[in-house]
């Protein structure tokens, strides 16, 4: 950990870049849902609430499989886990072709499960190796790099899907899905031989060996996971986080479609648009001119507007809001990553196991947001947001720095 950050960055720049693309990976995959939700709202003739599901199923697998996959890293390392992460989604991905051709929902369930099984151990792979791969002060700028190459990925999958189909979200029946999935299959296993050839080190954090806690002196003496509540908190604050964020990426063009408004897939661009933005702002500011709790901070407040104007304003006009739910969104989780991970020493893959496991948020709040929007309308559900970006801002202030003694 000696080394300057520009000598660090340097000399894992082929790395940083590999990790990029698996980042678009998680990103891609996880837009796909943005175009299957209406999709399936309307093929299968199912409520909201229930549409949403297929967004639950795919982050429940993160509460399944968070712990497990640290498990798996420390046994075989981040690279092979990452090419074991891909092959897993391959099969999730297969399953969607089964499942548009028997028009099953519980079949669709099962399909976005193994995919979310999969994004759960690259997940669990990616965003300790990018936290720790540096020095943790400057974790954040590294993870706003990663947090483009996502975010991008999200818009790019419905266009994707919407530019091989060849139709209108509003025309396309189920088994329209098929070659483009089939597609995705054949990169995705590509990419799952790219993680198992690249020149990836093995990285570990400061006192994460067990001769060498001296590094870490404030965990040395801790003997649980449970000791360390600054990193308690953080897991409560990502598990809200990918709650609210997935809301703001998510529902833009079910949000759209159910207000009315004309070629609804193309509102998938206001979310990304507002994340990139705080990503290139935490790429030239962390940790030069802000800190990493400043970030979390500055960013929480304009969420907090974001989300009050999306319920305050006019229709067609609260659905730009969700950009600025969007911007704020966007450092949260460069900025809640290493305020956690800080000093966890010997625990870190244990900690960002939990880290991964909070994911789950992301099951949880769209589930909600899908049955509030059928009882109180898709604008009022918007509301679910503004005591999570609330939370985040409490750990921003106070809750990054509660240490036990």
């Amino acid at each position: 950990m000696g080394q300057s950050d520009s000598s660090k960055v340097k000399s894992f720049l082929l790395p940083l870049i590999i990790i990029g693309v698996m980042f678009f990976a998680i990103g891609f995959a996880l837009g796909i849902n943005s175009y299957l939700i209406p999709l399936l709202n309307k093929a299968l003739d199912i409520s909201s609430g229930e549409s949403y599901l297929v967004l639950a199923a795919t982050f429940s697998a993160f509460l399944i499989f968070g712990y497990p996959a640290s498990l798996v890293i420390a046994k075989i390392g981040y690279k092979r886990t990452m090419a074991l992460s891909f092959l897993m989604f391959a099969v999730g991905l297969y399953l969607f072709i089964p499942s548009a051709k028997m028009e099953s929902l519980p079949l669709f369930l099962l399909a976005s499960f193994i995919s979310g099984a999969g994004n759960a151990f690259l997940q669990a792979s990616v965003n300790p190796y990018i936290t720790i791969m540096g020095p943790i002060e400057s974790a954040a700028k590294r993870m706003s790099f990663m947090g483009i190459a996502n975010k991008l990925a999200w818009p790019i999958a419905p266009l994707f899907l919407s530019l091989v189909i060849g139709k209108s979200v509003n025309e396309v029946v189920l088994t329209d899905i098929n070659l483009p999935f089939v597609i995705i299959i054949g990169v995705f296993v590509l990419l799952g031989v790219l993680a198992l050839l690249a020149p990836l080190p093995e990285v570990k954090a400061a006192g994460e060996d067990e001769d060498s806690v001296e590094d870490c002196p404030y965990a040395a003496n801790k003997t649980s996971i449970w000791q360390f509540p600054h990193l308690l908190l953080g897991v409560l604050a990502l598990f809200v986080y990918v709650g609210v964020e997935t809301i703001s990426l998510g529902t833009l063009i079910d949000y759209a479609e159910s207000i009315g408004l004309p070629n609804p897939e193309a509102y998938a661009w206001i979310a990304p648009i507002g994340m990139v933005l705080g990503y290139i702002a935490g790429i030239i500011f962390i940790p030069k001119y802000i800190s990493q709790s400043q970030a979390l901070r500055i960013v929480s407040v304009i969420a907090i507007f974001g989300s009050l104007m999306v319920v305050l304003t006019p229709e067609d006009i609260s659905i730009f809001f969700i950009l600025f739910m969007a911007l704020g969104c966007s450092l949260m989780w460069p900025a809640l990553w290493p305020l956690a991970m800080t000093d966890l020493g010997k625990f870190t893959k244990t900690g960002s196991s939990l880290m991964v496991i909070a994911i789950v948020g992301g099951a949880v709040f769209p589930t909600i947001y899908g049955f509030l929007k059928d009882a109180i309308g898709s604008q009022n559900a918007y509301w679910i947001v503004l005591p999570g970006f609330l939370y985040i801002l409490y750990y921003g202030l106070k809750g990054h720095k509660i240490r036990t003694k």
